[in-house]
């Protein structure tokens, strides 16, 4: 009795949790947010020119950054280098805008800032609240884009945005299996009902 108790409650659990991602509430954001930290580029504006500048710094500061947060192992220890380097980074990003003909003001920060959901092949990051280095370009009123900085899903390979086994690695030593699973999408299904199926089965 007290088993097939427990198995409903779990069910119940499960079931709410499924509910309340479905409606972008997602239970674990905070705490998936609590270990990453994220890179977010702002533009100046929605012009092909200020985006296509935007994605010149992006490269540059990325450029800069790779070969000091190679042997970056924690959190902390990203934050505390790209905290170190704030100056030379707003350099880097004036410099390429000028060899690009802009001369717009700069800011750089680590700072809590909203973001939507965000998918990177396989992986979903949850909308809400996450630390990131942000560099705000001019009147930072343009599209952004945003990557992974900690663990490293930015750098990796030719190509952003294209997630790596190592990056993979990375981001499973950092969240908890839970957590894991809610950004990596089929893990995720297939976790969730099999967590469920556990609880529902019959005697």
């Amino acid at each position: 009795m007290k088993k097939h108790l427990w198995k409903i409650a779990g069910a119940i659990v499960v079931l709410f949790y499924i509910w309340t991602v479905c409606l972008g509430n997602d239970l674990l954001q905070p705490s998936i947010a609590s270990k990453i930290l994220r890179f977010h580029v702002v533009a100046n504006s929605d012009s092909v020119e200020d985006q296509q500048v935007k994605e010149a710094v992006r490269d540059a500061v990325g450029y800069y950054l790779q070969p000091m947060l190679e042997g970056a192992t924690s959190l902390e220890e990203t934050k505390a280098i790209v905290n170190a380097h704030l100056g030379e980074i707003i350099d880097v990003v004036v410099e390429t805008l000028d060899e690009n003909g802009f001369c717009y003001d700069v800011e750089a920060c680590i700072t809590t800032t909203h973001f939507p959901e965000k998918t990177y092949g396989s992986y979903t990051f949850p909308k809400g609240q996450y630390q990131a280095l942000q560099i705000t370009i001019g009147e930072g009123k343009g599209q952004n884009w945003w990557c992974v900085l900690y663990p490293n899903m930015c750098f990796r390979g030719a190509v952003y945005e294209v997630v790596e086994e190592e990056a993979k690695v990375a981001l499973q030593e950092v969240l908890t299996p839970w957590e894991y699973a809610d950004v990596f999408e089929s893990d995720e299904v297939e976790l969730k009902f099999k967590f469920l199926e556990y609880f529902t089965e019959s005697e």
